[in-house]
């Protein structure tokens, strides 16, 4: 298949795209006192240095392939060289494509402020329709720091990843305590119990009613007996029971003692009425 010269020209003109470019960058460092240093791009042999006190401006003319024009957008991108961290800056464009920006060590945030290489400055231009952006670099820029003057700190953010293995100490299991303090406290329960009969019998207890009492309703067996049962339990769980499992007996002895000790209450009560208490 053969192609005309003429279309060939064509084709050849098309896929040469025109992309974004600029002319006169130059880069101005104004100082305190209105003193200023200014390099054109080309021309910057060494590193522009921004101290505390100055002023950084960058000025440059935006072309669409060979003609000037203004871009949908332009920025001045700062980098840090070991973490790649950037910090873009808008250029204020015209529509005859020059555009400036300007900055001071304040409008740095802290990570670049307080790099000590020089940071990477390059220039984005990019807009829309066909025409390809651009990213150039144009030079580099030290960030001069006032020893006399305190700077900010910086402390790495909180990032989440694999932490160092936790080992837990737990308590040791809480032990009984001896068994010479055990045996004097219920020894001392026991010693009560006498004092109690005495306590009875001097309030005048009529105990000739007790067989008639138990023979007439088993309540008041099983109220003893919940009461009795209540104290084994709580022997089982001094001994070495776990709480979780005297819990359901210590619920149910419970709710014998409740109903049989209503019972038992009914019956005392009968017989009072009766008058033969």
């Amino acid at each position: 298949m053969r192609f005309l010269p003429s279309f060939a020209l064509l084709a050849g003109a098309a896929s040469a795209a025109s992309s974004w470019s600029f002319s006169d960058g130059a880069v101005e460092v104004t100082s305190k006192g209105s003193v200023s240093t200014s390099y054109i791009f080309a021309d910057v042999q060494e590193t522009v240095q921004l101290g505390q006190a100055d002023r950084l401006k960058v000025s440059l003319t935006a072309k669409d392939g060979s003609k000037a024009k203004r871009p949908h957008q332009a920025f001045l991108m700062l980098k840090e060289k070991q973490t790649g961290l950037e910090a873009p800056y808008a250029l204020t464009l015209k529509e005859s494509g020059k555009g400036t920006v300007e900055l001071t060590q304040k409008d740095l945030p802290i990570q670049l402020l307080t790099s000590t290489d020089p940071l990477e400055a390059s220039l984005v231009i990019g807009s829309f329709g066909s025409t390809k952006g651009a990213v150039s670099h144009a030079f580099n820029v030290a960030i001069l720091v006032d020893p006399n003057v305190p700077q900010p700190q910086y402390e790495a953010p909180l990032r989440y990843g694999k932490k160092p293995e936790i080992h837990h100490i737990f308590r040791d299991d809480p032990k009984s305590p001896p068994k010479i303090i055990s045996l004097v406290f219920a020894l001392a329960v026991v010693a009560t119990v006498p004092l109690v009969l005495l306590g009875w019998a001097a309030m005048g207890a009529n105990l000739d009613h007790a067989a008639k009492a138990v023979s007439g309703s088993a309540s008041h067996i099983l109220f003893f007996g919940s009461i009795v049962a209540m104290e084994g339990v709580y022997f089982l769980y001094y001994s070495g029971w776990k709480l979780f499992t005297v819990l359901p007996f210590m619920s149910i002895i419970g709710l014998v003692a409740f109903l049989s000790g209503s019972k038992a209450l009914g019956e005392v009560q009968r017989r009072r009425l009766a008058g033969e208490r």
